[in-house]
């Protein structure tokens, strides 16, 4: 039987209705077991002095690409990320991967390849695709936290969209079980790329991408929300376009069983701010204008946004069409900086603590919606709220030990996703993260940087801690 550990510091925050103060925590078999309104250290496992404890983050939106394009992204790259950001458990996407996570079969495809590479504790979610409406009920059965759709091309061949029949059918069954189902919420409306425009210009993609596309699709979710409610969850990913605020906030006044999130990038980023050339910065749906990402954040203050995640979606160099960072060089004919062919994702795993804080701190963000908007909801919404998203007893003893105030730019160094594109690179921020504990083992300490030992390198434990979440 494990001895019982204890982590302590002088400023904790337990969960997102507490407030900060000391404590510490004792911990035994990875859950803890009791808490106690005092500093101490004299008894500690690990002290964090000053330095603020906190529920781990639960990112519920990540692509790992694993198997099958892990020239992309990987388990053991993502999970480093992760645990390098103070997040604990991060939830994968069913597509970029191949097979995509579509039948039991791919489900478990996953689960054995991530075997042995976990440095935080990882789940999936499912895909709906047209025809694969027998295969969701054994999937959720099978540990599926839920199921992902797209109403618009997903940019993949092997995760094709869905149109309202097929949503039908893919919901009945999902009744059966108040399975989730989460919406890439954009719908054609028609839009097309102005050909006479500069492509390396990002304004040229983003007309591509209008927030009609948002609403649409939206008004869809909203409808199929009602119509199977109270029994299919729905959930909007990737909320960027303000203008359908009106029509979430209406749903949500109904009192419709939809959630909604948006990303770092969307409340960090405005479109104005996109150089040309610069395709680390495209995704779908888009960065929109500074005007729309104020909107988006009154829309987090208020609720209205119940999380917030990464949306980590790598790809190589190349197909950015991007020539940093060691890529292949570009295709015939490729224009280097060409937003409209290169693949849409932003890299950002393990960076989203310190860019909210930076950002949110600014508009009145307290510590306490950092907990919500990261720990305590995002495990909710990933079906693991009665074992993390808060420090509590019974519950994972998951932490971050990070510093709010202290200043942290984001070197190369501090990247460990595998493709280091992103549009963050040299942003100086507020927050950093010391050490990040997973079950209660330390995964993650940057103290034990400077040399390598038996249990450390780069910062990392040498054995991966993490488990696969059934």
């Amino acid at each position: 039987m494990s001895q019982e550990t204890v982590f302590t510091s002088q400023r904790v925050l337990l969960n997102s209705a507490s407030e900060v103060g000391p404590a510490a925590i004792y911990v035994k078999d990875g859950k803890v077991v009791r808490i106690e309104n005092e500093y101490r250290p004299a008894e500690a496992t690990l002290d964090a002095g000053s330095k603020l404890l906190m529920p781990g983050i639960v990112d519920g939106h990540v692509h790992i690409n694993q198997p099958g394009r892990t020239q992309w992204e990987g388990v053991v790259t993502a999970s480093h990320a992760a645990a390098a950001g103070g997040v604990t458990t991060i939830i994968d996407m069913p597509l970029n991967c191949i097979p995509s996570t579509v039948t039991v079969d791919a489900y478990e495809q996953k689960r054995e390849s991530f075997k042995d590479g976990m440095w935080v504790d990882v789940g999936t979610w499912g895909g709906v695709v047209p025809g694969n409406a027998p295969d969701l009920v054994p999937m959720l059965e099978a540990g599926a936290r839920g199921f992902k759709c797209f109403l618009c091309d997903s940019g993949v061949d092997e995760f094709p969209p869905v149109n309202e029949e097929q949503l039908r059918l893919a919901m009945g069954e999902l009744k059966k079980k108040n399975g989730k189902l989460l919406f890439h919420a954009e719908m054609d409306t028609g839009a097309t790329v102005d050909t006479t425009q500069d492509p390396t210009s990002y304004s040229t993609f983003l007309n591509s991408r209008p927030a009609n596309m948002e609403v649409k699709a939206i008004d869809l979710v909203i409808k199929m929300c009602r119509e199977f409610a109270p029994h299919v969850p729905c959930h909007i990913v990737h909320l960027s376009a303000a203008e359908a605020l009106p029509a979430i906030r209406a749903a949500k006044k109904e009192g419709l069983p939809l959630t909604v999130e948006t990303c770092f990038h969307y409340l960090t980023i405005s479109s104005e701010d996109v150089p040309a050339r610069s395709t680390e910065y495209k995704c779908c749906p888009p960065i929109r204008s500074e005007a729309n990402r104020n909107l988006l954040w009154e829309a987090v203050l208020d609720g209205t946004i119940d999380i917030v995640v990464s949306d980590h979606s790598p790809c190589t160099p190349d197909l950015k069409l991007h020539s940093c960072c060691g890529g292949k060089g570009l295709a015939s004919g490729a224009v280097e900086g060409d937003f409209v062919k290169a693949w849409g994702g932003i890299a950002s795993v393990g960076i989203g603590l310190p860019l909210l804080w930076s950002e949110g701190q600014k508009r009145g963000l307290r510590l306490q919606d950092v907990v919500r908007l990261t720990c305590e909801q995002t495990a909710v919404h990933s079906g693991i709220g009665s074992s993390k998203g808060r420090i509590a007893v019974g519950l994972d003893a998951d932490f971050v030990v990070w510093a709010p105030e202290e200043i942290n730019r984001i070197t190369i160094d501090k990247l460990h996703f595998r493709n280091k594109l992103t549009p963050y690179k040299e942003r100086q921020c507020l927050g950093l993260v010391h050490q990040t504990v997973v079950r209660g083992t330390v995964v993650y300490d940057a103290s034990q940087k400077p040399q390598d030992s038996e249990q450390w390198e780069n910062g990392f434990s040498k054995l991966p801690h993490g488990k696969w979440i059934e």
